[in-house]
């Protein structure tokens, strides 16, 4: 049933990065797709980034049909799915992607395994290669649809050279496949990309949930922000090596999503106070040079932002960003589609709210919303 969310101001769709966990990102698009809501903004790191430029650089009505192929052809292992337990299929799945590489996505480079030292050059030296992706994006997602439809794309990287991050945003500048590619270049697996004369990691290394750009946008407008999180950030404390691993890459991939979340919701509460105090003032100080480059400061707009938390699910370890096996896909995707409609019959967003604030975040795990935060930190 379509969703009417206009009101709000724009659709935004943050996606985390995070390999084959990716997939749980396009159960959550075409939730959205079928409830009638379509991104006017979609932002990605990584795998996200790529989900990104599948639905931005695709006609509306084909932006499923892209994601499906995109996520078939990098399905990988189904010959191993042979009667064991589901941890050691799982195992001899991601041993053949470390070894063998994914058809559709990457290929080891041979050399790269002979030694550390070996001097590939800059832009060669990982692991694999991503020339299978570049040919399967090349194929799926439209540049000249990611540059001029309706859909805004931002996406995120890693300088090396400055350890800056550096959002390039199709509102302000053509996007390539080379900004994509740079976005999901994780070293050592993957080489750098060099754009404009500089190199670039993916930009989870610096931030893997890319929610600020949203936030520092300019001008800021009233938003409905769905940030998709892949890597739970909440968990249980491990008992065991193995289960150590697999915490740790939830912890360091989760991202600083929660502190930038609390620095965003004061930040937008005191714009909403200084617009507030600015308007108290009488009309001949609000027109004083001083006083008004003060009141720009303020900011009445607000923001919802959902904050999609992805369970984990059973058998998941450290190694479930490179189970790219078909049941592993369809667990994630169909676990996102179901979440999401879960969380849109609730639709926190429209629950009655404090009007002073800008900023109001809704969170929900499994389907099930944990929280509605509306006051400031």
């Amino acid at each position: 049933m379509p969703t009417d969310v206009k009101h709000l101001g724009q659709t935004v769709l943050v996606l985390q990065g995070g390999g084959a966990l990716g997939a749980y990102q396009v159960g959550v698009y075409q939730a959205l797709h079928e409830a009638g809501i379509e991104p006017d903004w979609v932002i990605g790191t990584s795998i996200g980034a790529i989900n990104a430029a599948l639905i931005a650089g695709a006609p509306p009505a084909e932006r499923m049909d892209r994601l499906e192929a995109f996520w078939r052809r990098v399905e990988h292992g189904r010959l191993l799915d042979a009667p064991l337990p589901a941890w050691a299929g799982a195992a001899m799945r991601n041993a053949a992607a470390v070894t063998a590489g994914i058809p559709a996505f990457f290929r080891p480079i041979p050399w790269a395994f002979l030694s550390p030292h070996a001097p590939l050059g800059p832009e060669e030296a990982g692991y694999y290669s991503v020339a299978p992706l570049r040919d399967t994006l090349a194929e799926l997602v439209d540049l000249d649809q990611l540059n001029r439809g309706p859909t805004r794309i931002t996406v995120g990287a890693s300088n090396v050279r400055t350890s800056e991050m550096r959002y390039f945003d199709s509102r302000d500048m053509p996007l390539s496949l080379d900004h994509v590619l740079a976005s999901g270049a994780l070293p050592p697996a993957f080489p750098a990309v060099r754009i404009d004369g500089e190199l670039y990691w993916d930009g989870g290394i610096l931030s893997n949930t890319p929610v600020e750009v949203v936030f520092d946008d300019n001008p800021r407008r009233n938003s409905l922000v769905f940030a998709v999180h892949i890597w739970n950030p909440h968990g249980p404390e491990p008992t065991s090596i193995w289960e150590v691993m697999n915490r740790q890459k939830d912890v360091q991939y989760s991202s600083r999503a929660v502190t930038q979340i609390k620095r965003q919701r004061q930040l937008h509460r005191l714009r909403h106070i200084v617009a507030e105090l600015a308007a108290l003032l009488p009309e001949a100080r609000r027109r004083e040079p001083a006083v008004a480059e003060m009141a720009r400061y303020g900011c009445l707009t607000r923001m919802h932002v959902v904050r999609l938390l992805a369970p984990t699910l059973d058998y998941e370890d450290h190694a479930k960003d490179i189970d790219f096996s078909p049941e592993g896909i369809a667990r994630r995707r169909e676990a996102g589609y179901r979440h999401t409609l879960e969380t849109l019959e609730q639709a926190p967003w429209d629950a009655p709210s404090d009007p002073t604030e800008g900023f109001i975040l809704h969170e929900a795990c499994g389907g099930e919303m944990v929280e509605t935060q509306a006051a400031a930190e």
